[in-house]
């Protein structure tokens, strides 16, 4: 059985930096088939838009992209570039101990909220002003990177992404009331990594209540506070995603990925999958192939 392709992180240039950043034009000119397939990330993207218009695949869903876009994609998400000579831009790459080292235990969590795909979507539009904030941090990123390399690089290059972190987090925070730093906030981020985790040994809330030593009226209380769903429903959507990403990143029979979804029967699975998406399994590879 052919495994889910994933892309680890490695900086070429600086092999002990977890940091990286690329010229969006550079990636989308150079001969790699792969990033115009679906694939998963083991590290986090800042995917900023300065120049084109058009397409990026996460997960699945196609968002449309013009000058000032932003798009921040999570580490175990797939997602795909769709060629454009006209567009420009810039990917910064870093692995999640880049991001926490410097963070305090607020900003982490925010942090981990601007990439959760669950609590927003993963696309910011920047207003001119907000453009014009953006650029001038990344270039200063981009000018630290490129120049210097020694002791002090790491550092400020840390300070300056933590910065441009936060001023995200501001921005998407004015557009959704899912952002806070409530006391769920980590409660629910630990629950979403266990399912992430366990989806193919349990679909169960009351197990995911016991990992995490709370009772499922708790959970479920963590989860409508933060979602405005039940547990269930957030495992539910969890769980799909999952299937989703086996469906296209793998050559896995339907019966295959069934079994590896935790599922006794596919005929299970067919239906389960079909109940949430009201798509067939195979209706969504073809369609997503």
């Amino acid at each position: 059985m052919k495994k889910i392709k994933h892309i680890k992180f490695i900086n070429r240039t600086r092999p002990k930096f977890d940091f990286d950043l690329i010229k969006l034009e550079w990636v989308l000119s150079r001969d790699m088939d792969y990033i115009t397939q679906p694939h998963v990330i083991d590290f986090f993207h800042i995917l900023f838009i300065t120049e084109g218009k058009g397409i990026h695949t996460i997960d699945f869903t196609d968002y449309e992209y013009i000058k000032g876009t932003i798009f921040t994609i999570r580490k175990d998400q797939t997602h795909r570039f769709t060629k454009n000579p006209n567009t420009k831009g810039f990917l910064l790459l870093f692995t999640d101990n880049f991001l926490t080292s410097h963070f305090g235990k607020n900003e982490v969590l925010r942090a981990f909220q601007l990439f959760n795909d669950l609590l927003v979507s993963p696309k910011i539009q920047l207003t001119k002003k907000e453009f014009e904030v953006i650029l001038r941090l990344i270039t200063s990123i981009e000018s630290e990177y490129e120049d210097h390399d020694d002791e002090f690089s790491r550092g400020i290059i840390r300070s300056a992404l933590h910065v441009l972190v936060m001023k995200l987090f501001r921005i998407k925070a004015k557009e959704s009331n899912q952002l806070s730093t409530r006391k769920y906030s980590e409660k629910f981020l630990r629950f979403q990594q266990l399912v992430e985790d366990n989806f193919a040994k349990t679909r169960k809330t009351i197990d995911y209540a016991n990992m995490m030593n709370c009772t499922t009226k708790t959970l479920n209380n963590i989860c409508r506070t933060i979602l405005d769903k039940s547990a269930k429903s957030v495992i539910n959507q969890i769980v799909i995603i999952q299937i989703k990403r086996l469906l296209v990143n793998t050559s896995f029979s339907i019966s295959e990925i069934a079994y590896e979804s935790g599922f006794d029967e596919p005929t299970n699975m067919y239906r389960y999958f079909k109940k949430h998406t009201n798509l067939s399994p195979e209706t969504f590879r073809k369609a997503n192939r």
